[in-house]
Order: structure tokens, then sequence, then C-alpha cells
């Protein structure tokens, strides 16, 4: 009987959700501005679950599956840092210190995976959207973000809900997802039960709750210099003044109407685009701690019809979506009941970093800062 583990990092809480055959059978969800105070509470969260056959651990940008003792010990903290997260340690700290709530998680993700390291536990690290062999290379090009790890998982266990429901093969399964997060929000598109296109919460076409989301290149070339806590910034957040969704989600005023109108009618943007890959999709699906919001919910379905909850696994009470995809790609990996699904969508052909796809001269730059990958 397989039992396994999935960990979300999700940017207000860090989610765990474990399985045995295929069932929920532990959950936890600790919040993140808790964990910097109480790091002890994810060792704690871990040490509960254990014994597990695998653990999917937080995959931030995604990598292809990549057990952790892959990576030398001694490298691993900045191989994290760079291709996970792609980042350095030094440009978090910095975050940190300016008061930038995302850059929060990014340390507590590094700091849990340092732990998991020593401990010699049973980690892998997944693949995001665009490092699957699904996705057209053409509609990869120059891109990094075409949907996180968590992101791709919550759009595999939309495939097994669909699959399920409808009582049809995965071949036949489509949908379109958007998934909309605390910080960032994406829009996935399934065809034949696989992943064939992403919009991620950084080129994504309207701003999140935290995030700004895309940025005009004008923008970009007028600053001059970006800092990797300059992308936790500039969302509806950042416009209202308002750090909790709820509250923005009913706030009244010029601030608030500007920023929930840029929101909604980015995600109506992204659906529509990606009806372009997907212009058969059979249901369009919602997941994500603002979908659940009412007034957010309401309006997604004026803008968009007809719209459903990606749905979760049996046993599920307390944890998001999205680390019940990540426990679902575990147990797929580890041979478990879900091994036939995450074979069916090509998450062991994965291959290479979020880094692979770029063009642009500049990126050779990049290169040169980061460490080489693995071994």
């Amino acid at each position: 009987m397989v039992r396994v583990l999935g960990i979300d990092p999700g940017t207000k809480s860090m989610d765990l959700c474990g399985l045995e055959d295929g069932r929920v059978v532990y959950e936890r969800s600790l919040d993140n501005a808790e964990l910097v105070r109480r790091p002890e509470l994810f060792r704690e969260a871990v040490e509960e679950a254990l014994p597990v056959d695998l653990i999917a651990g937080p995959s931030g940008y995604g990598v292809e599956l990549t057990r952790i003792e892959e990576v030398p010990e001694e490298r691993f903290e900045q191989w994290y840092y760079n291709y996970i997260l792609l980042t350095t340690k030094e440009e978090v700290l910095k975050a940190i210190e300016q008061g930038l709530f995302g850059a929060v998680l990014y340390k507590n993700m590094t700091e849990a995976c340092l732990w998991m390291r020593r401990e010699g536990l049973p980690v892998v690290f997944i693949p995001s959207v665009v490092e699957l062999p699904t996705v057209p290379e053409f509609r990869k090009v120059n891109k990094l973000d075409m949907g996180t790890a968590d992101k791709m998982a919550v759009a595999v266990l939309g495939v097994h809900s669909q699959a399920s429901r409808l009582g049809i093969p995965y071949g036949e399964v489509s949908f379109i997802l958007a998934e909309l997060g605390f910080g960032y929000n994406a829009v996935l598109g399934v065809e034949g039960g696989r992943i064939v296109d992403g919009i991620g919460g950084t080129t994504f076409p309207g701003i999140g709750f935290l995030t700004a989301s895309s940025f005009d290149g004008e923008l970009v070339q007028l600053v001059g210099r970006w800092e990797r806590g300059d992308v936790f910034v500039g969302g509806a957040a950042t416009i209202t003044g308002e750090m909790d969704p709820e509250r923005f989600a009913e706030g009244r005023g010029e601030r608030f109407e500007l920023a929930f109108e840029a929101m909604m009618e980015g995600i109506e943007k992204a659906v529509a685009s990606m009806r372009v890959s997907v212009g058969g999709a059979r249901e369009l699906l919602v997941s994500g701690r603002l979908a659940r919001i009412g007034r957010i919910r309401e309006e997604l379905e004026r803008r968009l019809g007809g719209i459903r909850e990606v749905g979760g696994l049996e046993g599920a009470r307390l944890t998001k979506e999205t680390a019940q995809g990540y426990a679902l790609v575990a147990d797929g990996l580890a041979g478990g009941r879900f091994r036939e699904l995450v074979d069916w969508m090509g998450i062991r052909e994965a291959r290479g970093t979020a880094l692979d796809h770029l063009h642009h001269p500049k990126a050779r730059e990049v290169w040169k800062r980061f460490v080489k990958f693995k071994g």
C-alpha cells in the first residue's frame, strides 16, 4: 500500500496532504507568517505524516523530476534558490528586510527543504508547466512561468476529477482551469487529458491579489533595475492597501473598484486567450483561495458563464486543491493508485528547468550567475 505526502508552498499557507492508497489520511495547513516565528511547526507536521514512500516537495518554478539526494548537500541551498525559486539567497533576504510578504514564503520553502535534505527524507521535486513534453516548444519561447508546479499539480487533480465525474478515459478530458491564489493567478489548458498550454502568474494579463503579473516592456526599460522582491507587489493589495482578500473583494471606493475590475478582466482575457489552444474545452474549472470568495465567484459566473470547482480527493477537508494535486502526483510517481494518470500526463518525461527556453541575448547572463544544475 503506497503512502505519500504532498507539500504545497502557497503564498499564504504551506499545506501538507498525505495519501494512503489514494485516499487522504493526513492534512495540515501552516500559516507562512507563523512559520517564520516557529519553523519547528513544519518539522512537526512532516514527522506526524511519516512514514511515507515519497514526498512531493515544494517545487516552485519546477525542474525535471529530481530526487533531493541528487543535489549535493553543499550546493543544495544555492541550487534550490536558483532553479526552484529563480533567485538568490541574497535577493530573498533583501526582500524580507523590505517587508515584502511573498519573500517570506521563499525563505520558508528553502529552510524546509534543507531540513528534509539533512534528514534524508524521500523527497522529489516535480515539474511546472514549462518543463512538460505535452506543451509544444513554440509556446515555451522566452517563457519561464507558464504555471508553477502547484498550478501544474492542480491541473492533474482536475484531470482525475473530470474523468471520474463524467466516467470518461483520460484521453477525452478537456478543460480550461483558472487557479486564483493569494499571490498569483494562472490559467491552464488541458486537451486530451494533458496540459498543452499555460499562462502563469508573472505572465498573466491582469493583476493578481499580491502581484502586478505581466509588465509592459517599456516600464521594465524605464525602471532599469528590478529586484526579486518586486514581483511580490503591484497587485490589488498594493493598489488598495488591503491585505485581506475577502475585505478587498467587499471593499468600496475608487481604488477598490479599479483593482477589482483590473483583476477580473485579466482573468476573463486569460481564459479567452486559452481558447486558442483548447477550443473544445468541456468545462471551465476554478480553484484557489480567491475563487471561494462570494463576490469574485459571482463575477466569474457573470463574465465566463458556467464554471465548476475543480473537485477534491476522497477524504480531503482542510488542504487546498494544490496540495491535493501535489499528493496525487507523489502517489503516481510512487506507483500508487494514480500511476496511470501521472504517466498519461507525461510528468516522468519532463525535462530541464524553467530557464531552458530563453532566446533573448541577455539570458546568457543568468546562466553565469546560477550554479550548475544537479550533479
